[in-house]
């Protein structure tokens, strides 16, 4: 590859996998932008937004997460939810802007396979397509990244996580799975990275028909993994919710509820 179509390569992944690089949280941030100490809640369990005040601090096990430092971060703050009085819910705000929050968990999937979460739209990225790299972004997103053997990568995979090492100074994850709401393609869809074989998508809300509106989504990820990269599910490493337009340059609004796995 050209090491201008490299470069290239790489910033376009910036927005994803310094983020995905939640399980390597722990190797050493860029000085300007450190990122705060994190502390293992219990396994299994998402602390839940709603236990929180709107305006207040994030609930225990939440950070924000830099990444890189020239990316715009993405606002996110608690607010109350004008559906249930007195329920605490997280609106995040991007204006061409990139980053996230994350949470280190450990799941047994065979126990729990179910992630299922709550999230409102009210308004899609216009310019948005998640099957075009220059056009990667999303109002909301709910990511799972996965910690494995990296030595099983191929020769181009491993050429390539040394680069994102080289470029970001985290580690590639294993895998990586991002739940989108998508503009045009169907919900169910699986859209591989053009990037990388490591990180999958998978359409979890797609149109306008459902705009304004709190969903309730659930998604086996056990089952959701296996259709993505054709193998068993290695460890859970985090869960991280981003909303990004970065590379639409659009302003963007989601909003998260609470987030939980759960047994079939």
């Amino acid at each position: 590859m050209r090491p201008l179509l490299a470069s290239r390569r790489i910033a376009l992944l910036g927005c994803w996998l310094a983020l995905a690089g939640c399980a390597s949280i722990a190797e050493p941030p860029i000085a300007d932008h450190a990122t705060p100490a994190i502390s293992l809640p219990q396994p299994g369990k998402v602390t839940p937004f709603s236990t929180a005040v709107a305006g207040g601090e994030l609930p225990a096990g939440w950070k924000p997460y830099v990444i890189a430092r020239f990316k715009r971060p993405t606002k996110y703050e608690l607010v109350a939810d004008n559906s249930a009085p007195g329920r605490t819910v997280l609106r995040a705000s991007a204006a061409n802007a990139a980053s996230g929050l994350i949470y280190p968990i450990t799941v047994d999937l065979k126990q729990t396979p179910l992630l299922a979460w709550r999230w409102r739209v009210n308004e899609l990225i216009k310019s948005a397509d998640n099957t075009k790299s220059n056009r990667e972004d999303s109002p909301v997103r709910l990511i799972v990244t996965f910690s494995g053997d990296q030595s099983t990568f191929d020769f181009a995979e491993r050429m390539f996580a040394s680069q994102i090492k080289a470029v970001t100074g985290r580690e590639l994850p294993y895998a990586t799975l991002m739940y989108i709401w998508e503009n045009r393609a169907p919900k169910g869809t699986l859209i591989p990275s053009n990037h990388t074989g490591r990180v999958k998508m998978i359409v979890a809300e797609s149109g306008t028909d459902k705009l304004g509106a709190w969903q309730e989504v659930a998604r086996n990820v056990l089952e959701d993994y296996r259709r993505a990269f054709g193998e068993e599910p290695p460890p859970v490493a985090a869960i991280a919710i981003l909303t990004d337009s970065d590379n639409t340059g659009e302003d963007a609004r989601g909003y998260y509820g609470d987030i939980s796995f759960r047994a079939q």
